[in-house]
């Protein structure tokens, strides 16, 4: 996955990028504008018939735009026997169709100077293109032809296998990557959320294409597809254009897709198990350690993402100050939320000498013990109340990540929050709240993720 592709998949993942408002979406072939503001551009929604989505949002100030189609499906819907199916779709789907090949795809883009990709997540996967806005119907039709005409052969399942497995073999030789992969497993453990997007070695070389086309003639039906663009777009041209793209697929009584809820996953907040451990001669040690999280609807993430920017998401970060600044032990330290449907993960990450490591872990293991019994200070909350507003709006400069913000909240929210309300929440976060919200996930159990020159009795002792 490139960087661009990192922060595409990463834009409004968060808890301070998107949520429920009380939004009327309006009747089938009915456009509703969403919000206009100074902060934001012109956002609009229509849903069209079958119940396909397609949401815009305007950017007079920039030449270029960014089209995304989305599909409600990814690895956490796949089986143990189909694992790594969505990911390995969203390779095969760029191989051809039934009215272009992959060289006259890539052709096609590259005569325009555009930009075309695809990334697969736990919960859904996206193909985009950013591209000048005079190019933007080139964009959509090539975009349109991938996601409802692709051939899936016999010969490009076995050409695209080969460079999955090599993907998998780069992550596995990579052990930052490794490492997190390897968190997401000790976390949630043979459920779908512990399983890596990328699937197994076993189960790829075991996907038939049968497995992978029915995948896709199952799973990509317009009742889960939502289409966003930003930019200098206009929401009828836009229109025009998915009718165009998706033809007839854009009929019938179709409504969209049910939102994805996680209830089966909202009620365990312990750990699957307390160790995971690769094994392997490397230089560094790579470390997660973490609890699981808040899912994605939970009223506390505004707060938990106060306090997790406070205790590790920057450079005046509690963690950053003590482990790296004060005391040299490490180059890289920081924590993370991540939100799923009903459930979610909280982490901390360090890369350091073997023999640093268990100072390392201690250090952690105190800052967020007495976070989670004395709270944060009064600055240190206004401080990550204005890291988070200023990063959000910042993050949100470019056509790809407005896009992406579309996508997220139809997809994972069923509805838009302007971005003036999201900042607004963000400011209404008091000490009190992220005390609460830190004394709830703080103290629960965790578990520990190494990648390192380690033997398993050798964790218990971290």
């Amino acid at each position: 996955m490139t960087s661009r592709q990192r922060a595409l998949a990463g834009a409004g993942t968060d808890a301070v990028a998107s949520a429920p408002a009380p939004v009327t979406v309006g009747r089938v072939g009915e456009t509703v504008v969403l919000d206009v503001d100074e902060v934001g551009g012109r956002v609009e929604r229509t849903e069209l018939p079958g119940g396909l989505r397609v949401l815009t949002e305007t950017m007079p100030g920039v030449l270029s735009a960014t089209v995304g189609i989305w599909v409600g499906v990814g690895s956490r819907d796949e089986t143990d026997q189909v694992a790594g199916a969505s990911h390995f779709l969203e390779h095969l789907l760029f191989k051809g169709t039934s009215h272009r090949t992959a060289l006259e795809i890539a052709t096609a883009m590259d005569a325009v100077g555009g930009e075309m990709n695809a990334f697969t997540a736990k919960e859904h996967t996206c193909y985009y293109a950013n591209v000048l806005a005079s190019d933007l119907p080139l964009a959509v039709t090539l975009l349109g032809d991938l996601v409802t005409e692709a051939l899936n052969t016999d010969a490009d399942l076995e050409s695209e296998r080969t460079v999955v497995l090599e993907e998998i073999a780069m992550r596995d030789d990579e052990p930052s990557d490794a490492v997190h992969d390897l968190f997401a497993e000790t976390l949630f453990g043979g459920t779908a959320l512990g399983r890596s997007v990328l699937g197994t070695v076993e189960s790829i070389e075991g996907l038939t294409r049968d497995d992978v086309d029915g995948w896709y003639r199952r799973r990509y039906a317009v009742p889960s597809i939502v289409v966003t663009a930003a930019g200098r777009v206009e929401h009828r041209q836009v229109l025009d254009l998915v009718a165009a793209a998706f033809g007839s697929r854009l009929s019938g009584p179709g409504r969209p897709a049910p939102l994805r809820r996680g209830e089966e996953a909202s009620g365990s907040t312990r750990p699957a198990r307390s160790t995971g451990l690769i094994r392997r001669r490397t230089e560094q040690t790579h470390l997660l350690l973490g609890s699981v999280g808040l899912g994605r609807l939970d009223e506390r993430r505004y707060a938990a993402a106060v306090l997790e920017t406070a205790v590790g998401g920057g450079m005046s970060s509690r963690l950053f100050q003590e482990i790296r600044e004060k005391r040299g032990l490490v180059y890289s330290v920081g924590s993370a939320l991540t939100h799923y449907a009903g459930t979610g993960a909280f982490s901390v990450y360090a890369g350091c000498s073997p023999k640093r490591v268990p100072e390392v872990l201690r250090l952690v293991r105190e800052e967020l013990a007495r976070v989670a019994a004395d709270g944060l200070t009064a600055e240190e909350v206004a401080r990550g109340r204005g890291q988070l507003r200023g990063g959000l709006v910042l993050g949100l400069e470019d056509t790809g990540s407005r896009m992406s913000r579309l996508g997220k909240s139809e997809l994972s929210y069923g509805e838009y929050l302007p971005v003036r309300e999201v900042l607004d929440r963000i400011g209404a976060v008091d000490e009190q709240q992220v005390r609460d919200v830190a004394t709830a996930l703080f103290t629960r159990e965790t578990c520990l993720a190494v990648v390192g020159p380690y033997r398993e009795s050798d964790l218990d002792r971290l």
